[in-house]
């Protein structure tokens, strides 16, 4: 790869020394900068050589920042269809699945093409109200429909498929896809899917009724939510990033888009290894 395309949160205190970094090792390794926007700025602040160009101009893409900043890239360059690569320069960081620490390294291997690929599924989500399209969002993570600021518990009715509606009532529930599945669905108590399962889970938000488990659910199957009854505001939550407010009778359907996400890795990446560093799994000291 002779281009490389980066997306840094310019914000990052830490973003100016990580640039510093990769600079000097992409000159080392005689791979061009590619970048567009905000980070195109913050190079030029920095003094520090690229193209001025787009995402579709690059080889791949290099992310430096927190899951946040790796869901907005996604987001903003899916069209291009490059393969992304993160470092993560948050804090938990599941999608970035470089450290810091090893920047140089990921330069490398960029460099040498020798990376792994890892295809992601994308939720794509609809909203209805009265029948007619009021919304459309592509999503990595999940999409989140749960009461608002008033606290006041939400009914939705859940169905798949043509199958039967059911009612639940609580704080609201997550569709995430098998990339989302180790974020907020994983805080409320669902389960982790590893990335190539072709499913997407439905994890309820303290729900009313001690039954209501979370479903893992082929992603060839339409899942429709319609409000029923609030008492307050209710949202859609797209990855964490945009917002929308719902309305008894409105129909949120998740599909699988047609788009996809291309996540690059080192050679040595491992997924069951990450889990284990992130989530601390620890066993037997006997």
């Amino acid at each position: 790869m002779t281009h490389i395309g980066l997306y840094v949160n310019v914000d990052h205190p830490r973003a100016a020394e990580a640039v510093r970094r990769l600079a000097a090792c992409a000159a080392a390794q005689g791979v061009k900068l590619v970048a567009w926007g905000e980070t195109a700025s913050f190079l030029k602040r920095l003094n520090h050589p690229f193209l001025q160009g787009k995402a579709t101009e690059a080889d791949a893409l290099l992310v430096l920042g927190g899951d946040g900043t790796m869901l907005r890239a996604v987001r903003e360059t899916i069209t291009a269809r490059r393969p992304v690569m993160g470092v993560n320069m948050g804090s938990l960081g599941f999608l970035t699945g470089v450290s810091e620490q090893e920047l140089d390294h990921a330069v490398a291997c960029l460099a040498r093409g020798a990376v792994i690929e890892s295809p992601r599924t994308l939720a794509e989500v609809q909203v209805f109200r009265q029948g007619r399209p009021l919304e459309r969002a592509l999503c990595l993570n999940d999409v989140v429909v749960r009461n608002g600021d008033s606290a006041r518990i939400v009914t939705l009715e859940i169905r798949v498929d043509e199958g039967t509606a059911a009612p639940i009532t609580g704080d609201g529930i997550i569709i995430a896809t098998p990339t989302g599945s180790t974020g907020h669905s994983l805080s409320a108590g669902g389960p982790i899917l590893h990335p190539a399962c072709p499913a997407f889970v439905a994890t309820f938000i303290c729900a009313h009724a001690l039954a209501a488990r979370p479903l893992v659910i082929p992603d060839s199957s339409t899942i429709t939510l319609r409000i029923v009854h609030c008492a307050g505001e209710v949202r859609l939550i797209a990855d964490g990033q945009s917002a929308l407010a719902l309305e008894a009778g409105d129909e949120v359907r998740v599909i699988k888009a047609a788009e996809a996400a291309r996540f690059i890795y080192p050679p040595e990446h491992d997924f069951l290894g990450i889990l284990r560093a992130k989530l601390r799994w620890q066993g037997s000291s006997v």
